[in-house]
C-alpha cells in the first residue's frame, strides 16, 4: 500500500523525548499515515498516543517492546497489535520493568565509584515513567553535566561492557516474550537484528528458535540498518518465512538515525506485518 507506515517508535513513557501526543503531531507533519508506539517493557503511553491519534487521523498500532536475554545478549522483540488489557502482558511487562529499576540503581552506584554521584536522581528527571529508567536517561544526564559531549559518547565510554557504568541485565527469556505477546492477540517481531553481535550459528539457532516459538515478523528497514542490511535481512525473512516490517526507531530529533517514516520502502517481494490488518 502507499501509505506511510512506521512500526517502531518510542515516546516518553519509555527512553523517547517525546510525549505521545508531541510524537503523534511530528508523525502527521511527516505524513505518516500508520504508526506503531512500542515503548520499552511498557505500554501506559497508549492511551494518550491514541487519543492523539484520533486528532491527527493517523492509524495507531498497540506495541512493546521487550527486552529479551538470549545466549548472554540482549535481544529486543517488538510486539505488534498487541491488547493492552491482556493480563499475561501486563503481568511479563511489570516483572521486566522490576528489574530495570534494579539495574538502575546499580548503575547509579557504579558511577558514583568514578566520581559522578548522583546519577540516579540526574536520571530520573529524564524519566517520564518512573519504573522505566534506562541506560539512555544515565546517558542524558551525563550529557547535561558535561561528562561527555553526546549520548553515543557516553554509551561508549560509560554504560557497554567493560565500561565503569556498565551494569548487565538479566531480561525476558525469547520464548516467555513471544508467548505474552502472543496470548495479547499480538505479532512478535525481531527488532534491528542488524545490531546484535551473533556468531553464525548463534544467528541461525535464534531464528529458528523465534520462529518455531512463534514469532512471526523481522525489521528489514530500520533506523539503524544500511542500505546493504535491507538487502540481507530481506534475505532473512524469505530464508525463515518471516514477515518484514519497517520501522525508525525514532527516539529523538535530535538523537536518532531514522526520523518518524523514513527510509525507503519494503522491497516488494516481501510479505509485509501490516498485509491483513488493512
Amino acid at each position: 500500500m502507499s501509505a506511510v507506515i512506521d512500526l517502531h517508535c518510542h515516546s516518553t513513557f519509555s527512553d523517547g523525548v517525546l510525549t505521545p501526543q508531541d510524537l503523534l503531531a511530528r508523525a502527521h507533519t511527516n505524513g505518516v499515515n500508520v504508526l506503531a508506539l512500542t515503548d520499552h517493557d511498557g505500554i501506559g503511553g497508549l492511551p494518550d498516543a491514541s487519543a492523539a491519534a484520533r486528532e491527527y487521523g493517523i492509524r495507531l498500532i498497540n506495541g512493546v517492546e521487550i527486552s529479551v536475554t538470549w545466549a548472554g545478549h540482549t535481544i529486543h522483540i517488538v510486539g505488534l497489535n498487541v491488547d493492552p488489557a491482556s493480563k499475561v502482558l501486563q503481568d511479563g511487562l511489570a516483572a521486566t520493568r522490576a528489574g530495570r529499576d534494579r539495574r538502575g540503581q546499580e548503575i547509579a552506584e557504579q558511577l558514583a565509584k568514578v566520581g559522578i554521584p548522583g546519577a540516579w536522581e540526574g536520571a530520573l528527571r529524564y524519566v517520564g515513567n518512573p519504573d522505566l529508567i534506562s541506560r539512555s536517561h544515565f546517558a542524558r544526564y551525563l550529557v547535561e553535566i558535561g561528562a561527555c559531549p553526546s549520548v553515543s559518547k557516553v554509551f561508549e565510554n560509560y554504560l557497554t561492557d567493560g565500561k565503569p557504568g556498565y551494569v548487565p541485565m538479566r531480561w525476558a527469556s525469547l520464548d516467555d516474550a513471544i508467548a505474552w505477546i502472543r496470548a495479547a492477540g499480538g505479532m512478535a517481531v525481531v527488532a534491528h537484528p542488524g545490531r546484535y553481535a551473533l556468531t553464525d550459528t548463534q544467528f541461525w539457532a535464534f531464528f529458528t528458535q523465534f520462529r518455531d516459538q512463534g514469532g512471526e515478523g523481522v525489521e528489514v528497514v530500520t533506523g539503524s540498518h544500511t542500505p546493504d542490511q535491507y538487502a540481507e535481512y530481506a534475505d532473512v525473512a524469505r530464508r525463515f518465512g518471516l514477515r518484514a516490517s519497517r520501522g525508525s526507531d525514532f527516539h529523538s530529533p535530535t538523537e536518532s538515525h531514522m526520523d518518524l517514516g523514513g527510509g525507503p520502502p519494503l522491497p516488494s517481494n516481501l510479505i509485509p506485518v501490516w498485509r491483513d490488518w488493512f
